[in-house]
């Protein structure tokens, strides 16, 4: 049985207990390491492959993540449909902490992060108008309901550069645009995933109200860890029931989102750049 479903574990979500059968694959890339092993099991059913975000006993940071290497490798494992959980802030009151939101857009203020498999002489610009697959995004929705979670669909997610939290001026910034959440990773996953024709989801986990909040005005790592862990036995459920919803084929666009992405003639691309992406575009240069 094949692996075509991928989980990113966010900060306190660093296992699936369901997974049975398991093993671990240390996957190397053109791109450098992942941040650890693949761990290979069976899941509701499905072979899948889960990544711990952070690596093991989180030791990575956000901008430390090699983000083109998890996708790459979940890419060459055969993975068509990625599930991603990650910790964010509230930026509306009705977000509470430990609700948890599928959001459909994100808005970037991270800075300089390496976010593309393309460059070294081949060009290609793919859509991402909509950041999230709508079907896997509505899966993810279903499932989190199903296992009791309350759940808000849409929504704009704030991919901020950290380690730090924000200033209370930044949070109250990004209220007055209308956002929704903030958090640090997930925009690089979803730009990449898209690239490599890999439909992309985030359950964003929310675990505090960030600064802006009158009762919540300092954001700690020990208050958003200490929600994260009682939400993580419900984001594995959620999760596990999303892998058993997923329907058996793709009928949404990103499966084929660089059908008419790639500029580069293909005469004029390195057989360097050929090789490191093959189990990207290889299907479109012959």
């Amino acid at each position: 049985m094949s692996v075509q479903i991928g989980i990113i574990g966010g900060s306190g979500l660093y296992d699936m207990e369901e997974l049975t059968d398991r093993e671990e694959l240390v996957i190397e890339t053109p791109f450098g390491n992942p941040s650890g092993p693949y761990i290979i099991g069976t899941l509701r059913g499905h072979r899948v492959a889960f990544l711990a975000r952070h690596g093991a006993g989180h030791r990575l940071l956000p901008s430390e993540l090699n983000f083109r290497a998890n996708i790459y490798g979940f890419k060459t494992l055969g993975v068509e449909r990625i599930f991603s959980a990650s910790a964010v802030g509230s930026l509306k009151e009705q977000y509470r902490p430990l609700d948890i939101v599928i959001p459909d857009q994100f808005l970037d203020r991270t800075r300089g992060r390496i976010d593309t498999f393309f460059g070294r002489d081949l060009v290609a610009h793919v859509s991402f108008a909509h950041p999230i697959c709508r079907v896997l995004g509505g899966v993810a929705g279903d499932a989190a309901e199903a296992v009791g979670a309350t759940v808000h669909r849409g929504g704009t997610y704030v991919t901020m550069e950290g380690p730090q939290f924000s200033t209370l001026a930044e949070s109250r910034l990004y209220r007055s645009w209308g956002m929704d959440i903030i958090g640090m990773t997930n925009l690089q996953e979803a730009k990449l995933a898209r690239e490599a024709e890999i439909c992309y989801a985030t359950l964003a986990l929310v675990t505090d109200y960030d600064c802006w909040h009158p009762d919540h005005d300092s954001v700690t790592a020990d208050l958003i860890i200490s929600n994260l862990l009682q939400n993580a036995k419900t984001a594995q459920r959620a999760i596990a029931e999303a892998v058993a919803r997923v329907p058996a084929e793709r009928r949404c666009e990103c499966a084929t989102a660089l059908a008419m992405a790639i500029v580069t003639r293909p005469e004029h691309v390195p057989a360097q750049t050929r090789r490191d992406l093959a189990p990207i575009i290889g299907k479109y240069l012959k």
